[in-house]
Parts: structure tokens; sequence; C-alpha cells
């Protein structure tokens, strides 16, 4: 089994990555691989659906891992979603990354009945907001979010304050222990022959009524 971290920061050794480091100490006490995937501090481009993806199967922008981390998406048994947090949300380079990922892989086949969890990390306010942005990109994708015995957050303005956040170490840890066990029964699920639900797609409705619908 294996795991993907996404860390939103563009600190390598920040906040975020500290968040990260103690869920991959659970994951591999658990005996479950995981990769983190660093976006870094280069340029990433926004996506700017232009549809090509919908012709090729993959994102037009391909120098900054989009594409990459869709591929290896395919093999992988669940995701974890971190941002740090600046005004209240998550950050722009992890929206951008995940925006241009979500929509190139089209049907989310990479994703579907996947495990997700988002993790927002912060010196003081704006976790939840950051946490409920994140956690849409698993309800569009019919992935089951994995939660923990708080919501999945850390505080601390610079790297070691991070695990002096006693509380929200062990949510990480609770965490990554719930990821572990969702990822086994789903497991579980397809040894035995458990089919994933059926998906209807047939419906694609929005709030502006043509002249022809109305006919």
């Amino acid at each position: 089994m294996k795991v993907m971290l996404v860390n939103g920061s563009s600190h390598i050794h920040g906040t975020t990555m500290k968040a990260l480091e103690e869920m991959v100490r659970i994951f591999e006490e658990e005996g479950i691989e995981t990769e983190i995937i660093q976006l870094g501090s280069k340029p990433l481009a926004d996506c700017i659906q232009c549809n090509a993806c919908r012709k090729s199967g993959e994102c037009v922008f391909k120098d900054d891992g989009v594409n990459e981390f869709v591929e290896k998406a395919r093999d992988a048994d669940g995701f974890v979603f971190a941002t740090p947090v600046y005004f209240a949300h998550p950050s722009g380079r992890i929206f951008s990354f995940l925006d241009r990922a979500f929509y190139s892989n089209g049907s989310y086949e990479a994703f579907r009945f996947k495990p997700g969890a988002a993790i927002a990390v912060a010196r003081r306010g704006g976790t939840t907001a950051a946490l409920d942005a994140l956690n849409k990109y698993f309800g569009i994708a019919q992935m089951p979010t994995a939660g923990s015995t708080y919501w999945n957050m850390v505080h601390g303005l610079y790297a070691e304050e991070a695990p002096q956040d006693e509380e929200g170490m062990q949510t990480m840890r609770n965490l990554a222990r719930n990821m572990a066990w969702m990822m086994r029964c789903f497991a579980e699920g397809k040894k035995h022959g458990i089919p994933y639900p059926q998906t209807e797609t047939n419906a694609c409705t929005n709030f502006i009524k043509r002249d022809n619908q109305q006919r």
C-alpha cells in the first residue's frame, strides 16, 4: 500500500512538513509506503481550462510535476493534501496544482474510492476555512474523507514550534492510523469481490435555462 502526500508549502522544512513527517512516521510503522510531493517555490501555472487534456489525457503544462503526480496517483491507495495558511485559505500553489491534477484526470479515475485527508497548518487562525476548501476535492471525486480526533490542523509559526502543538501532533498520528485502517478495509473489500458503487453520470445541469430547454 502507498500514500502520496502533497506539501503545498514553498518551504521544504517548514511547519507543514513537520505535520506530514509525523504522519509518515506512523504510516511507516503500519508498513505503508509513502511519497511526499514537495511543491517548492518554483512558478506553478494555474489551470486555464484550455481543455487540451480532454484530447491528450494530460495537462498542457508539462514542466512542474502535475502530470507525473497523476500517473503515480493511479497506483496509490490514499492521499494527504497539506497546506500552510497565509490569508485564511490554502496556499495558491496547492490550489493550482490540485485544480490541474483533478481537472486533467477527467473522470477522477486516479482518485476515486481512495481515502483522502486534508491538513492545514497555521500560526493561529484560518485553518478550518483552508480545510473546507481542500476537502472539496475529495467530495467531487468520490473519495472517502479521513478524519481524526480533532480537525486536521497543527499550529506553529516556525518549524520548531509545530512539534510543541501536542494535540496537533496527536491528531496527525491518529489521522494516519485512521487512513491505514480505511485502506486496509478497502483492500479487503476488493479481495472479497465487493464492487464499487454504481455511479450515475447522465445528469449535468446548470442554472441557466436556454430557449430550446423551455419549449
